[in-house]
């Protein structure tokens, strides 16, 4: 909850400099976004080479267990399709959102992990669908933290892994060991990994098809 918190002062912070004008205009934004992504990129893969021992719970996860992410990742996606026909729907009432299939493809393709996801998006879809992004990953985490008893209850074990997304290897971690068992916790951390390395993929397979 803390660096949730931090990350959406830091939002706050950054808006109001701009809106009082204390960040310059001829300040180029994208340029300094895209090294700040390739730090975090870096230090992502470095965070994941010095933990021996996520490595070795990796190692010791038979190949089936690889076909939780793909689920989570297909869940994923069909629920952002859904979503996108109710939006379609509705704003017919009105007017018609500036927002592509793509675009709502690529805000579901961040599976929690905000912090990457709404930089990347935020670079080259715009601001707009970037903070979108950024909500949308940061309440995945949430509903995870919040509904992790309901999920085991209604939907057994399995259930807070798949709704944590990316965020499985850390920061819902500990909620999945209390409520789903021990012994998920290494599953827990393979899909944590590979739903981080998935994020990247997808984005720019989504990017490049806009």
């Amino acid at each position: 909850m803390r660096d949730i918190l931090a990350i959406l002062g830091s939002f706050a912070v950054g808006l109001l400099l701009a809106l009082f004008g204390v960040i310059p205009d001829t300040l180029d934004i994208s340029q300094i976004s895209k090294y700040v992504l390739y730090l975090l990129m870096f230090l992502v893969g470095v965070n994941l080479g010095k933990d021996e021992q996520t490595l070795k719970l990796i190692r010791k996860q038979p190949l089936s267990t690889l076909f939780l992410p793909v689920a989570t990742m297909a869940g994923t996606f069909a629920g952002a399709v859904a979503a996108y026909g109710v939006i379609q729907f509705l704003w017919k009432l009105s007017v018609t959102p500036d927002i592509s299939l793509l675009d709502t493809l690529s805000v579901s393709a961040g599976f929690g992990y905000y912090s990457l996801s709404s930089i990347l998006i935020n670079e080259v879809r715009g601001a707009e669908l970037g903070t979108i992004a950024l909500a949308s990953n940061i309440i995945r985490e949430l509903v995870t933290v919040a509904f992790a008893p309901l999920m085991v209850k209604w939907f057994k074990n399995f259930a807070p892994i798949s709704s944590g997304g990316a965020t499985t290897a850390d920061t819902t971690l500990p909620i999945i060991q209390r409520f789903s068992g021990n012994q998920y916790v290494p599953l827990s951390v393979l899909h944590g990994a590979v739903m981080d390395f998935s994020v990247p993929v997808f984005l720019t397979l989504f990017f490049s098809l806009m």
